[in-house]
């Protein structure tokens, strides 16, 4: 196993993608607090009200939808984790947090579930490792085959 320092436009691309991975997750935690926000104001107000079977079955639900929030906030507080150990500054021999892997099916982003981002014309899947495709990558090298989905993916680079 060894690291080496990336060239500067591996450096650029692996930085614009994960400004785009956090402005995602960043997005989603601040609809959430809002959620819980919203939530909490509800509470109050339904509080205020009569008392009576429909008031106790609101508030019900309310706790319910915050609690909700409140575990969806704490995953998303564990994907800004993941993110802020992402190191794009150094490359290794082989597929880890970080990774930027270009194969003959395309390239990935070894980081957070968050799909395709187009970055100057090409299509980057920025995959987690916990994910099926991640699995498949983890710890894979320079010229390694996989199959996956019925194809065969080969490794032709690990930036």
């Amino acid at each position: 196993m060894f690291f080496y320092a990336p060239t500067m436009s591996v450096i650029r691309i692996k930085s614009e993608l994960l400004k785009e991975c956090s402005e995602l997750v960043e997005n989603r935690y601040q609809k959430i607090r809002t959620t819980i926000d919203s939530i909490t104001e509800a509470m109050q107000e339904e509080s205020k009200s009569s008392a009576g079977d429909k008031h106790e079955t609101g508030r019900a639900m309310l706790q319910i939808d915050r609690e909700n929030a409140g575990n969806q906030l704490r995953e998303i507080e564990a994907v800004k984790l993941i993110l802020r150990k992402i190191d794009i500054n150094t490359v290794s021999d082989y597929v880890r947090l970080g990774s930027l892997v270009n194969t003959n099916q395309g390239y990935y982003f070894i980081s957070i579930s968050t799909g395709a981002i187009i970055h100057e014309k090409t299509t980057y899947y920025c995959v987690a490792l916990q994910s099926p495709i991640g699995i498949q990558l983890a710890g894979k090298k320079e010229g390694d085959t996989f199959h996956f989905n019925n194809n065969e993916i080969n490794i032709q680079s690990i930036e």
